[in-house]
């Protein structure tokens, strides 16, 4: 089963330039791409596919005012225009509107696969970057599990957040019982079972009730 893994992360300054010259890439490419399959679609009713955009970006790397492009890993720009033929297919099957400009102010995410990331010792190292993402581990991945993509995000606020997407091979699927349990409601405890398990009678309300009483007392004009 594929999970995603949220966490927030700390990047260091020399990784913070990294991802933000990244995700500004994306940023740049998904918007050319999407401009020139607009205008192919609106000026000669033309639909341009993911590997007609991967050739275009191929020549925008040529270009003398673009050569700024080979300096991040190719793999977050050609997820981009992934994601962008997925949008393009989603509208022309009618379960979408027709995809939007992305806009600087409202941050970006650049996405990275198994070719642009190097796992170890539970640590994550993306392409270009020689030290591992300082990620908060408020908890573990499942055990033997390792990430089959990860996408970084920076939020408008400014804060940085990954996404670690794994295939969980563990069955957690309920699976049906043949025994039955029976119940009575009980007056020394809550519940007794017809195991002969007793689940007692939380007493927290009697607690604050009376302090409820005492403090209406205290403060009775």
């Amino acid at each position: 089963m594929e999970k995603a893994y949220r966490y927030r992360v700390y990047p260091t300054a020399e990784q913070e330039l990294i991802l933000r010259r990244t995700i500004g890439c994306v940023w740049l490419v998904f918007n050319k791409a999407l401009a020139a399959r607009t205008e192919a679609w609106y000026s000669r009713q033309e639909k341009v596919d993911y590997v007609q955009s991967s050739a275009m970006l191929t020549q925008w790397k040529k270009v003398e005012d673009l050569q700024f492009l080979n300096e991040v890993s190719c793999v977050p720009l050609q997820q981009g225009l992934r994601h962008l033929q997925t949008a393009f297919t989603n509208f022309f099957a009618g379960r979408a509107k027709y995809p939007n400009f992305k806009k600087k102010r409202s941050g970006g995410s650049a996405e990275f696969t198994k070719s642009a990331f190097r796992w170890k010792d539970g640590q994550v190292y993306l392409a270009k970057c020689s030290e591992p993402l300082p990620i908060k581990w408020s908890r573990q991945l499942p055990k033997g599990c390792e990430p089959s993509t990860i996408t970084v995000r920076l939020e408008p606020s400014g804060r940085w957040f990954v996404s670690l997407r794994i295939n969980d091979p563990t069955d957690q699927t309920m699976q049906p019982l043949d025994s039955a349990v029976g119940l009575d409601v009980g007056i020394s405890s809550l519940v007794t079972l017809s195991t002969g398990e007793k689940i007692a009678n939380p007493k927290a309300f009697d607690k604050y009730y009376q302090a409820f009483e005492e403090s209406t007392e205290v403060f009775e004009p």
